[in-house]
C-alpha cells in the first residue's frame, strides 16, 4: 500500500492552466505513458521551457491532472449528495446517479482513476495517493451511509456497493452493453431494501 498523504500541487497561472487541460483531454483520450511532454507543450501553445518551469517534470502534470479531476468529482458528487433525499439509502443511489451523470459527459472512456491505476501501478508514483485516496474516500463514504442503515453490516455492504458502483464504471469504459451504472443502482436498490428490512427486524 502507498502513502495516503496527498503529492504538492503547484499554483495554476494562465499557461499551467493551458497545458493541464491539454494534458487532461491527451492522458485520458491516449493514455499517460503514450503521451509526451512535446505533445502537451504543442497542444497547449507553449514551449517546452514553459512546460518544465510551470511544472518541473511529467510526473507532475500527471499529479495535477488526477488531482484535478478527483476535486472536480467530489465537488460534483458533494453537489449531487446536496439535493438528495436526507435517507441514507436515497443518498446512496444518489451517488449512482451522479457517476451516471458524470460519467456520461466526462468519462467515455471509463473512470480515469481505473484507467490510470493500470498505467501506474508503483506506491512510489507521486500520482498513486491520488489514485487509490479517490477510491478509498469512496469506500469511506458508502461505509458511512450503510452504517446508518445497518450498523453491524456497515463494512460488508459498504465493500458490496463498492463493487457494484467500481464494476459499473469499468463496464461503461468497455461499452460491452448498455447503461450498466443504472444496471448497478437497481442492484444497489434491492441490496439496500434487503439490509432496511433485515435491520428493522432485528
Amino acid at each position: 500500500m502507498g502513502t495516503t498523504e496527498r503529492p504538492r500541487r503547484i499554483t495554476m497561472t494562465l499557461a499551467a492552466r493551458r497545458v493541464l487541460e491539454a494534458a487532461a483531454r491527451l492522458f485520458y483520450e491516449r493514455g499517460i505513458h503514450a503521451v509526451g511532454v512535446d505533445l502537451i507543450a504543442a497542444e497547449a501553445g507553449v514551449t517546452k521551457k514553459t512546460l518544465y518551469d510551470r511544472f518541473g517534470s511529467k510526473e507532475q502534470i500527471v499529479v495535477e491532472y488526477l488531482a484535478d479531476r478527483d476535486e472536480r468529482w467530489r465537488a460534483f458528487l458533494a453537489q449531487r449528495l446536496d439535493t438528495a433525499q436526507p435517507t441514507s439509502a436515497a443518498r446512496v443511489l444518489a451517488v449512482f446517479d451522479a457517476s451516471r451523470a458524470w460519467s456520461a459527459k466526462n468519462s467515455s472512456k471509463g473512470c480515469s482513476m481505473v484507467n490510470a491505476h493500470a498505467e501506474i501501478s508503483d506506491p512510489s508514483h507521486p500520482a498513486y495517493p491520488i489514485i487509490t485516496g479517490q477510491k478509498q474516500w469512496m469506500l469511506t463514504l458508502f461505509t458511512d451511509l450503510a452504517g446508518d442503515i445497518t450498523p453491524d453490516g456497515a463494512g460488508h455492504l459498504s465493500q458490496t456497493l463498492m463493487l457494484l458502483h467500481e464494476g459499473a464504471l469499468v463496464a461503461h469504459g468497455l461499452n460491452i452493453f448498455a447503461d450498466p451504472i443504472s444496471h448497478a443502482r437497481e442492484q444497489a436498490q434491492t441490496l439496500l431494501a434487503a439490509a432496511e428490512n433485515s435491520a428493522a427486524k432485528r
